[in-house]
């Protein structure tokens, strides 16, 4: 070999050597400490205790026709309890004065033992069309219509009957804990009062305001 062409050679076998040797070497292993440690302090968080907003309580009024005499005025108390956004349960109470002018005009007495009508009820509710009521173009208020319909007791002229109700009605939610509702039920019992037995359908339509805790 050339004298001249031995510097070159060894140059090049160093540059090989050191080659091999950085591929043979591990790299450094990465360090598992951050690089900021947070200096964080510990504190107790008491979560707030919402209310559910399930049960209903409120009262009404509005007009109560008995078959076979005027239509008179009512007023009573209703209690709820929501058990899912479709389903709820209510119990009512009601109290009414039965007019018999009527038969006053007719007969020389009157049919009646007691002008005191009172009836209470359970039922079972489902709401069928959630939606919203528009005032004007920046004001929408929260609805629901439902179905209703239970099972009670009605007294009237001093007797007990048994009685079914059903109905709809309308809830207008005013704010989330107060609504405005619109109710109407027909009150389903069978009496003897003018000798014959015969079926009642006594059709009540109302409208309260209902608060809710």
């Amino acid at each position: 070999m050339p004298l001249f062409l031995r510097p070159f050679f060894l140059a090049a076998g160093l540059l090989v050597a050191a080659g091999a040797s950085a591929q043979s070497s591990p790299a450094p292993a990465p360090t598992e400490e951050p690089v900021v440690v947070p200096q964080v302090q510990r504190r107790d968080v008491k979560l707030p205790r919402l209310p559910s907003r399930d049960f209903e309580l409120g009262a009404f009024a509005g007009s109560y026709s008995v078959q076979g005499f005027e239509a008179v005025a009512v007023t009573g108390l209703r209690a709820g309890y929501h058990i899912t956004e479709d389903f709820f349960v209510e119990a009512a109470v009601g109290h009414a004065k039965v007019n018999d002018e009527t038969f006053r005009k007719i007969f020389a007495g009157t049919v009646l033992a007691s002008d005191r009508l009172s009836y209470y009820n359970v039922s079972l509710g489902y709401n069928v069309m959630p939606g919203e009521v528009f005032f004007g173009r920046s004001v929408a208020k929260a609805s629901a219509v439902y179905l209703i319909g239970g099972v009670g007791s009605t007294q009237f002229n001093d007797r007990r009957h048994q009685t079914l109700n059903f109905g709809a009605g309308i809830r207008l939610f005013l704010r989330d804990w107060a609504a405005l509702q619109v109710d109407m039920r027909d009150h389903i019992f069978s009496d003897d009062l003018l000798g014959a037995r015969r079926r009642n359908n006594n059709l009540e339509f109302s409208g309260g305001l209902t608060f809710f805790f």
